[in-house]
C-alpha cells in the first residue's frame, strides 16, 4: 500500500470516501447545493475539487493499493480558538458537530478517513490514522481529535486500540438525514 497526496482529478473518488466516512451525510447535504443539472456526485467532486475548505484535495491523503485508490485520510489543523456558536445561525444538525470541534482548539483534526468495504480489515485505516498522527506532530501539535457516530462502534474501536480516549458526545440532530446512531462522540489521543 502506498499513502499519495490527492489531487484535484482525484475528486471523484474523494467525494465517495467523504460519502462513506459520513455514513451518508455528504449526499444528504449536497442535495440543497445542487447547481443547474448538477448530481449530488457532482456537488460532492465540485467541493472536493477546492482549494479550501475541509473537503479539499489539498487536505487529502489516498491509500493505493491493488492498482486502486482503496482509502482517504482528510486531516487538518483545528483553530486554536473558536467562536462562540449562535445555535440560531448554524443549521440544527451542525450544531453538535461544531460544539464537539470547539472542545478540541488547536489539535489536528481527522476529519475523514474511509476504506473502500473489499478493503477493510488489512490495515488500511491502521496506516491511515498512522498517517494524520505523523501530520500532527510534523505540524507540532500536542493533540488529535476526530468525531464518529456512535451508530459506528467499529470506528470506534478501530481509533481507541490508536489510543484515542471518548471526551465527550451530543445527541445528533437528523433531521432528514437516516442513521443508526444516536449521538456524535469526540475522542482524542494526547501526544
Amino acid at each position: 500500500m502506498d499513502l499519495l497526496r490527492a489531487s484535484v482529478n482525484d475528486a471523484d473518488v474523494m467525494a465517495k470516501l467523504i460519502n462513506i466516512a459520513g455514513e451518508g451525510l455528504p449526499v444528504y447535504l449536497w442535495q440543497d447545493m445542487i447547481e443547474g443539472d448538477e448530481t449530488v456526485w457532482d456537488v460532492g467532486r465540485r467541493r472536493a475539487r477546492r482549494d479550501e475548505g475541509g473537503f479539499s484535495y489539498r487536505n487529502t491523503t489516498l491509500a493505493f493499493g491493488e492498482h486502486q485508490v482503496i482509502g482517504a485520510l482528510i486531516d487538518y489543523a483545528q483553530p486554536d480558538t473558536f467562536d462562540p456558536i449562535d445555535p440560531t445561525e448554524i443549521p440544527a444538525m451542525f450544531v453538535p458537530l461544531l460544539e464537539l470541534e470547539s472542545l478540541a482548539p488547536g489539535s489536528w483534526y481527522i476529519n475523514v478517513l474511509a476504506v473502500f468495504p473489499p478493503f477493510r480489515n488489512r490495515g488500511v485505516g491502521s496506516e491511515l490514522i498512522r498517517a494524520a498522527e505523523r501530520n500532527a506532530i510534523n505540524a507540532g501539535k500536542q493533540a488529535i481529535s476526530i468525531i464518529a457516530s456512535d451508530g459506528n462502534p467499529g470506528a470506534i474501536r478501530l481509533y481507541e486500540r490508536h489510543g484515542y480516549t471518548q471526551c465527550a458526545k451530543r445527541a445528533m440532530v437528523k433531521e432528514g438525514w437516516e442513521n443508526p446512531g444516536k449521538n456524535w462522540i469526540l475522542l482524542i489521543k494526547q501526544f
